[in-house]
């Protein structure tokens, strides 16, 4: 197949295609335990090197041009993992915003953190509350973080907070449409993702942005969230930036 250079991705798109590129990739992070299991280490240390693998991937989407990336950082089924798991967890999440929260802010970072926060714990709550709060008016890459998420409980948040507008009259019930629930959802106001990567292999959402996914595409590779690297990154945006988005349309050749 031949190739060419996108313009402004610098990635290689297939000669007659036309260069596509992204405005937000969403990721779910996977493999984190069976990298360590692999090499003989305990969980604890695929975690650390996921965490790693994050930072590259942040630093990397601000120099290409991504407008929004987020991340699946912790799911509300992730409670069920064992305690001293989820313990070390919660400490990366801590070390994460104490120790890269400037850098962040400085890069011109905006964080926005999505998911329940009702049940959080005080500590957690505040640490995420905060680093919303500093990079509030950044205008750069924004980072979007699925804390404590799932996709179904966040359908159920919408409705809720939907009835609430019905119930007080702000709003007639013929007048919710797809544009009221997408506004509704932990994720309005931002563009739905273009592109949804899975690392380790799996080829599933594991309840990660039902609604927004509704005409994203999908790209899955084999390698586990700690190898996943720049090359990894250009792979996804290349066979992204190489597909036909039809939006349930024609392509051009059909026509």
């Amino acid at each position: 197949m031949n190739v060419r250079p996108d313009r402004k991705t610098h990635l290689p798109v297939a000669e007659g295609a036309v260069a596509r590129f992204p405005r937000h990739v969403a990721l779910i992070m996977d493999g984190n335990g069976r990298w360590a299991t692999a090499r003989g280490l305990p969980r604890t240390e695929g975690h650390r090197q996921g965490l790693e693998a994050l930072r590259r991937t942040i630093r990397y989407a601000g120099k290409i041009g991504i407008e929004v990336v987020t991340v699946f950082s912790f799911s509300s089924e992730n409670w069920r993992r064992p305690e001293t798991e989820v313990t070390f967890l919660m400490g990366l999440l801590r070390r994460f915003v104490q120790r890269d929260l400037s850098e962040l802010h400085e890069a011109n970072v905006r964080i926005r953190v999505i998911g329940e926060r009702s049940n959080l714990e005080p500590g957690i709550l505040k640490l995420l509350e905060e680093a919303e709060e500093l990079t509030v008016s950044n205008t750069g890459l924004e980072l979007v973080i699925a804390f404590n998420y799932g996709a179904r409980s966040e359908l159920v948040r919408s409705i809720q907070r939907i009835s609430a507008k019905v119930q007080s009259g702000e709003l007639r019930i013929d007048q919710i449409s797809e544009d009221s629930v997408s506004e509704a959802l932990d994720t309005g106001g931002l563009p739905d993702p273009d592109l949804i990567i899975r690392t380790s292999g799996e080829m599933r959402l594991s309840n990660f942005l039902l609604w927004q996914a509704a005409y994203s595409e999908f790209f899955f590779s084999d390698r586990y969230w700690p190898d996943f690297d720049e090359t990894a990154f250009d792979e996804a945006i290349a066979s992204y930036s190489d597909r036909e988005r039809r939006f349930g349309g024609l392509d051009s050749g059909s026509l």
